[in-house]
């Protein structure tokens, strides 16, 4: 319920699939690498050894700019 794309559908929805897939991609990018959980304290990725930082958006962005 944290992406306003899927809380109503009447104000932001995606017209193209294309969009809605990218859209999602970039939130679970971000909540995987870059958000800090509270329950264990850093970010589902360093937790489990997937990553060894918590990543940045400059990070993510970075990607996005080397494709």
């Amino acid at each position: 319920m944290s992406m306003r794309l899927f809380t109503r559908l009447t104000n932001a929805f995606s017209k193209k699939i294309g969009n809605l897939s990218h859209a999602v991609a970039l939130y679970f990018m971000y909540y995987n690498f870059c958000r800090v959980h509270q329950t264990i304290k850093t970010t589902p990725a360093v937790a489990s050894g997937l990553a060894d930082h918590e990543w940045t958006i400059e990070e993510i962005v970075g990607l996005l700019d080397s494709n």
